[in-house]
């Protein structure tokens, strides 16, 4: 399994859903914070959930969760589901995308990439220990993060047209 990504940029800059539950039961949100890189010898994706989220309640509860990068059309969409609850709306209807149901959890036809990931490790970021002072401005009157780390066991890639090839952030090894 390879993966090559701008990794400095692809949550920054092209956004995520993280969702986790199945097609029965299940919350996405957008996510720009977050990581990848290799922890206890295995690749991981790591992301942050503020506990007042909703997606927080589903994160805690399944023991699989994705991380789906889309197409820079889809980015109105993305910040729709990044702002809205799934408490108190039907974000999936609203959004207009496709859910997907994995073994493991639930992605979107629409996605270009998505990582299938494993709960390894969660811990939540006590703003009491964050040293600089400028990250500690989040958390002033909000709800904090917790940490969730996956161990990646998938990757699913849209397959794409000749005439895309090369123009994304997501590149496979030859």
């Amino acid at each position: 399994m390879t993966f090559e990504t701008d990794i400095l940029s692809v949550f920054d800059k092209k956004w995520a859903l993280l969702t986790a539950g199945n097609k029965g039961s299940f919350n996405t949100m957008t996510v720009s914070w977050g990581g990848m890189g290799t922890i206890w010898g295995k690749p991981v994706a790591t992301v942050y959930v503020r506990t007042s989220r909703y997606t927080h309640e589903f994160m805690d509860r399944e023991d699989y969760f994705t991380v789906s990068f889309f197409p820079e059309d889809y980015k109105k969409i993305l910040g729709v589901l990044g702002s809205k609850s799934g408490r108190d709306m039907d974000k999936m209807n609203e959004s207009g995308l496709i859910a997907k149901e994995l073994k493991q959890s639930v992605t979107f036809e629409e996605a270009e990439v998505t990582l299938v990931c494993k709960k390894l490790f969660m811990q939540r970021l006590e703003p009491a220990n964050i040293i600089d002072p400028n990250s500690a401005k989040f958390y002033e009157g909000d709800a904090p993060h917790d940490m969730y780390i996956g161990e990646i066991v998938d990757i699913i890639r849209k397959p794409q047209k000749a005439s895309e090839q090369g123009d994304e952030l997501f590149m496979e090894e030859p």
